[in-house]
């Protein structure tokens, strides 16, 4: 095919944005096939950036592009988006093509997450090489960084930022996150650019301009590109930072798997700094960067990724010594130190900052998922086990010793950080009981407990001399032109790498909490506790619920029944569950107590006798006793346990209405509309006859009796313990005063016509009649229940 006569850029450009007005998406992503197959590089260089934004939107989240986070697969659009942005689409046949040209991006610092930025802005460059060699400064200063980025690593930038990045998205309609184009493309850039089998396909442009080499190392004698004599002393280089001594050629194979790993780990990841998260570790502590459930999401999809390339690594790669390593595949060494050297630590600190910071609600299950996820690789091996087999009864293989205890922290600080979640959710709810249930799931497989606590035994062993600066070698995984340019020496010693580990990420002068400790211990028991409870809690909402279910009755589902507007409160988010939810959650809390009793070896007899003395409790005082308080000055007090009680449904107060009965809520049972109705005529009556009715109830004969039965409220004990303020009697409850409110309810409007049609059946009763009978009834009611009060007082 011709080349077509170049035209000006502008030109182009100009008929690509008015294509985009004007044609469908589909239209669009076939003229830009031609474009890319018939163009040369230098006329597509300068569309590149606009098409960049005009698909995954820009940067600022003014423009949302293609809407990839929001397109489903039940979208037309949604395979033409795919079938042009997959590995080996149109759209990265672009990025090669440019790539051969080494033309350059710039990607503005105020985009990257705020550690970065803080970093950059502050003259540290960060240890992660993708930020090496890159940095443009302009005249404006260091507030005004950009990074000079290839076309490969500008479009994953823009690619990882647009996740991030909040964008007005149409609202009303739900989206289910894993079925979103942007979640699949994900999926497919891992599994080609990070393959579990083979190798990473070439570019098909590499031969155009020779190789196509690896973003090149900082030396530390070079001063930073684009930076002048007026800022590079300004830019230290960062403690952990080594000179990079890679001359690996076969380092140029696997560049796009690190560039693409490391684009990710730090827009997704690196939110959250481990210098800050050592000196401030508080859950009050607020960041201005709050992940989204769909984020998380994502973060889980890359673990498990990772997770798999890992395990795909050769057996005899593992088994291999270290002589060996400068021989096997640039692919192979870095499935080798892909975990602890990219992902590992600021993993760990995003988990922590989400389990500190995450609303106690479901949603935490995304979370949840990605911390289990990564605690458990074996589950992402090629060995492929019977499916039929239980996963419980599956013993961790023991070669993971060492992962458990290379990576400690992330199964005792966030199992303990989890332990101090649960305690302050609604145990009662299925959901979270099902979260609860997963955690103690997973930390019962047989071997894990003895793992950890293994762990824990050689971080507890007596201090090896271990020199501050071995520690800073060991423990910074990112230094380094790239992974391949500083070996580390293979450390053989189990105690240093366990204390390594912990000191990396918790600071030296850490306080580690054991979790087979004795104050763990006690938090678990505490669970227990709160386990039992919710249980009971649970039978009693289950048994309420078929109760009313057998007592109900075709008045009552005519609104007939209870007029008490807290009769139905249980102490529960009830309507949020069914009876099969209630029974679900026994049964989550009843393995959730087998498995805690496994993981901390607990006595059979000690849990016995606390379920039976909550269990006891509950039923000497049902749910009529108050929650754990304490009496001050100006009412009652709730402790930390009574919180804890009225969270989990447990214990509460009794509720009732206090005010004025006539501006009480309109309730289900009655008609909003004859509510206001008679409420306005009753008011009117009332201040029009106010002296009339003030007289007649002060009298002392039998007709001011009668009157006070009709126009006062009669007192009524109080049900519930008042606070002391609210003593004094208000204005409504001493004036005499009309009320029709009774006529505005549904049992009324029914009862009434039924009670007519049959009084017209029988006794032949017009309308009038009716009315006059009815109002005689009410009298002589009233006369009776006067004379009734009279004679009880009299007794």
């Amino acid at each position: 095919m011709a080349v077509p006569q170049l035209q000006q850029p502008s030109f182009l450009l100009a008929n690509l944005k008015a294509d985009c007005m004007n044609k469908s998406l589909l239209q669009q992503c076939q003229e830009l096939v031609k474009i890319i197959d018939e163009y040369p590089a230098k006329e597509l260089h300068f569309i590149f950036p606009w098409l960049v934004e005009t698909v995954f939107g820009s940067l600022d989240g003014v423009l949302v592009g293609w809407n990839l986070r929001y397109l489903q697969a039940k979208a037309n659009e949604y395979n033409i988006v795919l079938e042009f942005l997959n590995p080996s689409g149109p759209m990265m046949k672009l990025v090669y093509k440019l790539q051969a040209e080494e033309y350059k991006y710039e990607f503005s610092v105020s985009y990257l997450p705020g550690p970065v930025r803080a970093s950059i802005q502050g003259g540290v460059l960060p240890d992660c090489p993708l930020f090496h060699n890159k940095l443009q400064s302009p005249l404006s200063g260091l507030l005004s960084l950009s990074l000079s980025l290839n076309p490969f690593e500008y479009y994953m930038f823009c690619f990882a930022s647009s996740l991030i990045t909040p964008k007005n998205y149409p609202v009303g309609q739900h989206v289910n996150a894993s079925d979103s184009a942007y979640f699949v493309l994900v999926d497919n850039y891992l599994k080609y650019f990070l393959p579990t089998e083979g190798n990473v396909p070439p570019s098909p442009f590499s031969d155009v301009r020779g190789t196509v080499s690896p973003p090149a190392p900082r030396s530390p004698t070079v001063p930073f590109a684009g930076y002048g004599v007026h800022y590079s002393s300004l830019l230290k280089r960062h403690i952990s930072h080594q000179p990079s001594v890679n001359a690996d050629p076969a380092a140029q194979e696997i560049w796009r798997s690190e560039t693409l790993l490391q684009v990710f780990v730090e827009m997704w990841l690196h939110h959250y700094s481990l210098e800050m998260y050592q000196k401030m570790q508080s859950p009050q502590v607020k960041e201005p960067f709050s992940p989204t459930e769909e984020h998380v999401l994502v973060v889980r999809l890359l673990v498990k990724h990772l997770h798999a390339f890992s395990n795909s690594l050769k057996p005899e790669q593992i088994s291999s010594s270290p002589s060996t390593h400068s021989h096997t595949s640039p692919l192979e060494e870095f499935k080798r130190v892909v975990i602890p050297r990219f992902v590992q630590q600021k993993l760990y600190v995003f988990l922590q900052h989400c389990f500190g910071h995450w609303p106690l609600d479901a949603s935490f299950r995304a979370v949840l998922e990605t911390w289990l996820s990564y605690i458990q690789p074996w589950r992402y091996t090629t060995d492929k086990q019977s499916p039929q087999a239980d996963n419980q009864n599956r013993s961790v293989p023991d070669k993971w010793a060492s992962f458990v205890q290379e990576n400690l922290l992330m199964y005792t600080k966030l199992f303990q950080g989890f332990l101090n979640r649960a305690v302050r959710t609604d145990l009662v709810n299925a959901k979270n009981a099902l979260m609860l249930f997963r955690v103690s799931k997973v930390f019962a497989q047989p071997n894990l407990s003895e793992m950890i606590q293994k762990g824990e035994q050689l971080f507890l062993e007596p201090e090896h001399v271990l020199h501050h600066r071995q520690h800073r070698l060991f423990m910074t995984p990112g230094h380094g032109g790239s992974f391949l340019s500083s070996r580390q020496p293979v450390i053989t010693d189990s105690v240093f790498k366990v204390k390594s580990h912990v000191y990396s990420l918790e600071g030296q002068d850490c306080q580690y909490k054991q979790m087979f400790g004795a104050e763990v211990r006690n938090s678990v028991l505490k669970l227990v506790q709160l386990i039992a409870q919710a249980r009971q809690t649970a039978k009693s909402i289950s048994a309420h619920t078929a109760e009313a279910a057998a007592n109900q009755s075709f008045l009552s589902w005519l609104g007939f029944g209870s007029s008490d507007p807290n009769a139905s409160y249980t102490g529960s988010d009830v309507d949020d569950m069914g009876l099969e939810s209630i029974k679900k959650t026994d049964e989550y809390l009843d393995r959730v107590l087998d498995y805690l009793r496994q993981i901390f070896r607990l006595n059979t007899g000690q849990l016995s006798q606390i379920m039976v003395n909550y269990v006891s409790t509950q039923d000497d005082f049902g749910s009529k006793q108050l929650p754990d308080c304490i009496r001050g000055e100006n009412g009652l007090i709730l402790t930390d346990l009574g919180r804890m009680q009225i969270i989990n449904g447990l214990r509460r107060f009794e509720i009732d209405y206090q005010g004025d009965p006539e501006l009480q809520p309109i309730r289900s049972y009655e008609s909003a509309v004859l509510v206001r109705l008679l409420f306005r005529l009753s008011s009117l009556i009332n201040e029009r006859f106010a002296g009339e009715m003030a007289s007649l109830c002060s009298r002392r004969d039998f007709l001011g009796r009668l009157s006070r039965y009709y126009l006062t409220r009669p007192p009524v004990p109080g049900k519930s313990t008042r606070s002391p303020a609210t003593r004094h009697s208000p204005e409504w409850q001493t004036r005499p005063r009309l009320s029709l409110r009774g006529l505005g309810s549904y049992r009324t409007l029914c009862a009434l016509p039924l009670l007519y049609l049959l009084a017209s059946v029988v006794c032949s009763m017009g309308p009038l009649s009716f009315a006059f009978c009815v109002l005689l009834a009410c009298c002589l009611y009233g006369v009776f229940m006067t004379l009734l009060a009279d004679k009880m007082k009299t007794q």
